[in-house]
């Protein structure tokens, strides 16, 4: 385990970190949602510096890790199909099905394209026109506007053969979803800041006042990270629960209204499955009717299979912060990066990856 010394970002704000121990008066649970928040706060070892009494807990602002085993067995068989390309981000690769992965499909002869975008795998589909190229839309508010843009533009260029399989998914109902469990007990959340640029720091304002949870909208520099944890100690502290933003420089109250408008000529809200949290009313997007030729649930009549997750694994139990990676029996021992049983220890932003990289004994 590292020390605090032989961090050189958190050298740059001791002031900040001695604060933030000052701050901290009473027991303090707080969530960050952001699978880069996660990565970010491991990678500073943020956690080894954190006052007695607080406590960090990951929740599920991981995409690849919180789609379900039912797409994921859907992605796969669907890349088994003559004729049909997928293009994937590189984070759904190496992620484990019931029956091996994409990266197992494409060794034994599937078509699987890692792009950076969906443009990307609009150009894909223009340079294979003899192919039907599929997109798995797998993510956040963060990347549901580009999505958009690429079917508006597919459809303006007149591009047939371009589809998206979308289990793109909002943030907000998630987040009310665990905060109507029992199980879960945090007192502050640290929002998460892509999500944030589109929807908004005002989205959380239900989650204040209904929940009485303290949030705090927050960066990615250790700087932004432990101002944001000071916030929400002392919102807590003097009782002053609110929701905060202190990553101005990309995000404001009311969000990005243009992106906002794009998606909503595209998507609708729909039900979607969530790992680890069941089906969450309205908390997915699919693709409008009259872009219909667009989705590939509707060109390719795609059913999802009932499938069960994998025996041992807790990766849901992680993605609720009800677990940690290393109370799951799997970790580290069956469950590996070379061999992943769950999403979590194969994605760059799971909460297994971190602990499996940066090492951590809570």
């Amino acid at each position: 385990m590292k020390h605090l010394d032989e961090y050189r970002d958190l050298e740059l704000v001791k002031p900040l970190v001695e604060e933030l121990q000052q701050v901290v008066t009473k027991p303090l649970r707080v969530m960050e949602v952001c699978g880069s928040h996660t990565m970010a706060i491991f990678r500073n070892g943020l956690r080894t510096i954190l006052p007695k009494g607080m406590e960090l807990v990951s929740g599920p602002g991981c995409p690849v890790c919180v789609t379900s085993a039912p797409h994921m067995d859907a992605f796969i068989a669907m890349a088994d199909q003559p004729g049909v390309r997928v293009a994937i981000f590189g984070d759904l690769f190496r992620v484990p099905g019931s029956n091996g992965s994409l990266a197992n499909a494409s060794s034994r002869g599937a078509k699987v394209d890692i792009v950076y975008s969906a443009m990307d795998a609009l150009d894909l589909a223009k340079r294979n026109p003899d192919e039907l190229v599929v997109f798995l839309g797998v993510g956040f508010e963060t990347t549901t506007p580009t999505i958009a843009a690429t079917i508006m533009a597919a459809k303006v260029q007149g591009i047939e053969n371009f589809v998206v399989f979308s289990t793109q998914k909002t943030m907000p109902p998630p987040l009310i979803a665990l905060l109507d469990d029992p199980e879960l007990k945090i007192d502050g959340l640290l929002c998460p800041g892509h999500v944030s640029s589109i929807i908004g720091a005002k989205a959380y304002e239900p989650l204040a006042t209904k929940y009485g949870l303290a949030c705090v909208v927050a960066g990615f520099e250790t700087a932004d990270l432990v101002k944001g944890l000071i916030m929400l100690a002392r919102q807590v502290a003097n009782n002053d629960i609110k929701v905060e933003n202190i990553y101005p420089r990309v995000v404001t109250w009311e969000g990005n209204a243009r992106a906002c408008q794009m998606v909503e000529e595209i998507f609708e809200p729909a039900d979607m499955e969530w790992r680890g949290l069941g089906v969450i009313p309205g908390s997915g997007l699919k693709i409008r009717d009259k872009y219909s030729q667009f989705d590939a649930q509707v060109r390719l009549d795609i059913v999802l299979p009932e499938v069960e997750e994998a025996k041992g694994c807790m990766c849901g139990q992680i993605l609720k912060g009800i677990a940690t990676p290393n109370e799951c029996p799997l970790f580290n021992k069956r469950c590996s990066p070379a061999n992943p049983i769950g999403p979590c220890m194969v994605s760059s932003e799971g909460t297994c990856a971190a602990y499996h990289k940066y090492g951590q004994d809570d």
